[in-house]
């Protein structure tokens, strides 16, 4: 996965950009609200940071790019979503901000989402229901908000979670040796839960 691309900016309009680093030039998808944010001098050359998601399909392989971490976060929880592709989460982040996309389904604002071109009655109930649980979930009650300094706990359940783990039972498992001991590293932590899984 390539995480961010941080260039020359050879080329840009409302809906992509060119960004040339080491003698390539990506071409990178965007929104109107990346396109907007993205300063007028980067247009002459100027350098500039995009984060990048890629989707990989059989017959295209197409970068996304976003103005910051926040946006792309909910682009993610977006696409995660049945019936919406990648083009039609970039079609939402082109109609309204991400705050307001995440705050009318935190409210259970189908007709505002449903305005957004390309969404209709079906897929705005379809992601006020699968994503308000997920907002309720996350950090700060965010689809956008970047988890900030996670604890030692947290980054090892998040490393087991990724490696397989059912993360109620690597839970039990952390907890219980943290009770044990304090002052393990994350390393150590789940090389300890990995012995007890």
């Amino acid at each position: 996965m390539i995480a961010y691309i941080h260039g020359k900016v050879a080329f840009k309009c409302p809906t992509y950009v060119i960004i040339e680093t080491a003698g390539v030039g990506y071409q990178i998808h965007i929104s109107l609200n990346t396109y907007s944010k993205i300063p007028d001098s980067t247009s002459t050359g100027g350098l500039y940071k995009l984060h990048t998601y890629l989707s990989i399909k059989e017959d295209a392989h197409t970068l996304y790019g976003f103005a910051d971490e926040g946006e792309k976060r909910l682009f993610i929880h977006l696409i995660s979503v049945s019936g919406i592709g990648p083009n039609t989460a970039r079609m939402m982040l082109s109609s309204i901000t991400p705050q307001e996309i995440e705050q009318a389904i935190a409210n259970g604002d189908v007709p505002q989402i449903q305005r957004i071109k390309g969404i209709g009655p079906k897929s705005a109930q379809r992601l006020v229901l699968e994503l308000q649980d997920k907002l309720k979930k996350e950090v700060g009650n965010s689809l956008i908000a970047i988890p900030q300094n996670n604890s030692i706990r947290d980054e090892a359940l998040t490393a087991l979670v990724m490696l397989g783990f059912v993360k109620n039972t690597a839970e039990k498992v952390v907890d219980s040796i943290l009770k044990r001991t304090d002052d393990l590293t994350v390393e150590g932590l789940i090389k300890e839960s990995l012995k007890n899984l």
